[in-house]
């Protein structure tokens, strides 16, 4: 019986055959990495190094497209993506705190993913929720108005 990573790495195998073009390989590598993301939530080694047996791209020239690109990543994921916002009503409104309170009781900064792969942290320069700043947005929902004391409620109960 084939593995989830089985099946996801045919699924790539399949999509990459279907991208090549005979004069240059290269051209769907946005396309081809998209997909991998999609395949398996963030781009590894090891997936960059089957891209590039696959499609004859120097593992190198695969690294330096998905680390420009801030789209990819290059880690896991967790569960729940936190984002921060950091615009100047925000800033202004105690958003520094809200993030020291975040970033406390997950142990971890941004672009890093909380050890149990629940939150990852991330940087906003502005969700455009100004007038209730401060804000975080976990996933698609926006949180404003908070205090460390709300923030530490919000992540509690998404850990229920």
């Amino acid at each position: 019986m084939a593995t989830a990573e089985d099946k996801n790495i045919n699924a790539l195998k399949s999509f990459m055959q279907e991208s090549k073009t005979k004069d240059h390989p290269d051209s769907q590598l946005i396309s081809i990495l998209h997909k991998a993301q999609e395949l398996y939530g963030y781009i590894s080694q090891e997936v960059m190094n089957e891209i590039s047996k696959e499609m004859n791209i120097p593992t190198a020239h695969i690294w330096g497209v998905a680390t420009f690109y801030h789209y990819f990543n290059l880690k896991p994921k967790g569960k729940h993506s936190i984002s921060v916002c950091l615009g100047t009503a925000c800033y202004v409104k105690g958003a520094e705190e809200i993030l020291n309170t975040i970033r406390e009781e997950l142990k971890i900064d941004f672009g890093q993913t909380s050890e149990d792969n629940f939150f990852t942290l991330q940087e906003a320069r502005c969700l455009g929720a100004c007038g209730l700043a401060p804000v975080i947005m976990i996933d698609d929902k926006i949180y404003g108005s908070l205090t460390p004391k709300k923030v530490v409620e919000i992540i509690k109960s998404y850990k229920k």
